[in-house]
């Protein structure tokens, strides 16, 4: 135990703390034989894991820019420059061929300092938000008053949480769609645990869309929530998802291009949404 302590900076203490934890980690279904046992005994350390660990994991290069980005991330927090963690990031960027300091450059939605510390403010104290917010499926602009939840980035872009009590229902909203926020005087009561909430959820009754996407369209799957994913000929997949708004899905085809093919279930928004574009350029 003395020389792991030594090894990876940490008191016995610590290091015992993360050893109990160690019996938690394995594979689905977590049975006995995918677990990973620990004893601690006489100032030594055994530990004896399923063959998936008889030698180190093969990382893809998509796997280890994410774990060097997320490892960055809690240094930069840390700010620990010489601990084992960025020990660790500095072996892995060398085996990738990056620089470990220059190898991630994260960019957020432009959002303005004052509009996301409005935002802040009220999530903290508890006061309600006016929005003058832009829907981007429904292609339309509206004022509502919102109990701010939490305010977080994810997936390069700022959200904020919180009941809408236009709607009378919980809401992500993305905060480069906000025009303007005003604090107000009403406070509320914040859940004790904010609910996880999803960008679009599909409701049963919304419409289902079915398109055959070329290999260059297949970004689709990973940025939209997908219902359904078939492998077609040529490489080709075949996708089914929900839209609600018209607005949304003939973006989408227009955006897409030649690169996708209605299958079904667009009711002809597709050439509707091309006569319209057509119309534009021809006048």
């Amino acid at each position: 135990m003395a020389d792991v302590c030594a090894r990876f900076g940490c008191t016995e203490s610590e290091l015992v703390e993360d050893l109990e934890l160690l019996f938690l980690c394995g594979l689905y279904p977590y049975t006995p034989d995918v677990l990973i046992d620990v004893d601690v005994a006489d100032g030594r350390v055994w530990i004896r894991y399923a063959d998936y660990f008889a030698r180190p994991l093969r990382l893809t290069p998509a796997d280890g820019l994410v774990l060097l980005a997320a490892g960055r991330t809690v240094l930069a927090a840390s700010g620990d420059g010489d601990g084992p963690l960025a020990r660790g990031l500095d072996k892995l960027a060398a085996a990738m061929g990056v620089d470990a300091g220059e190898a991630v450059e994260i960019e957020l939605g432009p959002v303005a300092d004052d509009l996301l510390g409005t935002l802040r403010a009220a999530a903290a104290a508890h006061r309600q938000v006016e929005l003058d917010y832009y829907s981007f499926g429904r292609d339309d602009r509206t004022r509502r008053v919102v109990d701010p939840y939490a305010v977080f980035s994810a997936g390069g872009q700022w959200y904020v949480s919180g009941w809408c009590h236009r709607v009378d229902d919980e809401r992500l909203f993305r905060v480069d769609r906000i025009s303007s926020a005003t604090l107000l005087d009403t406070t509320f009561e914040a859940p004790a645990t904010p609910p996880e909430l999803a960008a679009y959820r599909p409701d049963p009754g919304d419409r289902r869309v079915t398109l055959d996407l070329e290999p260059s369209a297949r970004w689709v799957v990973d940025q939209y929530p997908v219902e359904a994913v078939e492998e077609v000929d040529g490489g080709r997949i075949r996708v089914t998802l929900a839209a609600s708004q018209p607005a949304w899905l003939e973006r989408l085809l227009l955006r897409l291009g030649p690169a996708a093919t209605v299958v079904g279930g667009d009711g002809g928004m597709a050439g509707e949404a091309a006569r319209r574009l057509l119309a534009r350029y021809q006048g």
